[in-house]
């Protein structure tokens, strides 16, 4: 949106006899300004405008905020996953939790109670079957189980010792990877939480208000106006014969209606492409003139000129 537009003075009037010296000239002109629109990256519904047109706010001040609930909740789910993914991640390097370290070391001493046990067994059974007492069969009955009794000790101390250990490296990494897919998941939601919340990125003044809370906002549609302070300019147009004696860097004096004396501004470009001057407005011998567009930064005081403005332009004598 460009307030001067369609300003009824957008060419130049050179007042003095154009003679390829534009010393003395007035040129008209107008003020401009780049504005910020400042949009909404998703469509959602406009829940709150702490703005309002005319109010000037600094920079980071929130400007508006979108229906957040889904990706609140989008945000709530990933950060849950990703405590489960770290959880289950410490377990495999830590080995086993005390509570089942403690059922596997019962394990082992029933194991071991239950080889001495059969160790006893054995030894009497052999010496009653040295006295022929028992038939040697009862001897490798016992012989058996005193074999499995051991086994039992040996598989419970495996499992004992098991415990202490983290788990394979494979398995280790893949939950790893997990736990980094997880987190870009979470950095994902919270990028998306943050976007239902747009903030001034410079300091201005709040120009136009496109929406009101409650309604719909579709994908990149600009929600308000900023006119950041830094970003007015002056246009004014040089006749052809003349373009030769204005150049970047060159400054300029403005004039205009009820403003104060010693505005200036800096011309920053000059277009390098001629244009007829609008044929709505000036004569046809006007119109046979071509101009060539300037853009000026003002300075000092008259960064506050409001853009819109109509302004007379005079070269400074350098």
């Amino acid at each position: 949106m460009r307030a001067g537009g369609a300003f009824p003075v957008i060419a130049a009037l050179l007042l003095a006899a154009c003679g390829g010296d534009l010393r003395g000239a007035v040129l008209n002109g107008y003020v401009d300004a780049d504005y910020v629109l400042v949009g909404a990256e998703a469509s959602g519904r406009l829940t709150a405008l702490p703005v309002a047109r005319g109010q000037t706010v600094d920079a980071g001040a929130q400007l508006f905020t979108l229906d957040d609930r889904d990706q609140r909740a989008a945000l709530d789910q990933a950060r849950a996953t990703l405590a489960e993914a770290k959880a289950s991640l410490a377990d495999l390097r830590t080995g086993k939790r005390p509570e089942e370290i403690r059922v596997l070391d019962a394990q082992l001493a029933d194991a071991e109670a239950s080889l001495t046990v059969a160790q006893k067994n054995y030894d009497r059974n052999r010496d009653l079957s040295q006295r022929s007492v028992v038939a040697v069969a009862a001897l490798d009955q016992a012989k058996a189980d005193l074999d499995s009794a051991a086994a039992r000790v040996r598989a419970a101390q495996e499992n004992r010792a098991v415990a202490n250990l983290p788990a394979r490296p494979d398995q280790i990494a893949a939950a790893e990877q997990k736990v980094t897919a997880l987190d870009a998941a979470v950095a994902e939601a919270e990028t998306d939480l943050a976007r239902r919340v747009q903030n001034a990125v410079k300091a201005g003044r709040i120009e136009e208000i496109f929406y009101q809370v409650g309604e719909l906002v579709p994908a990149g549609q600009a929600v308000v106006s900023l006119l950041p302070a830094d970003a007015r300019k002056i246009l004014f147009f040089v006749p052809e014969p003349e373009r030769a004696s204005v150049h970047p860097g060159q400054r300029v004096s403005i004039g205009c209606d009820g403003c104060a004396d010693g505005l200036v501004a800096t011309i920053a470009s000059i277009a390098t492409d001629a244009e007829y001057t609008p044929p709505v407005i000036y004569s046809k011998e006007s119109r046979a003139k071509l101009v060539y567009r300037v853009e000026a930064r003002p300075e000092g005081p008259a960064r506050e000129l409001d853009p819109g403005q109509p302004v007379d332009i005079r070269l400074i004598a350098e």
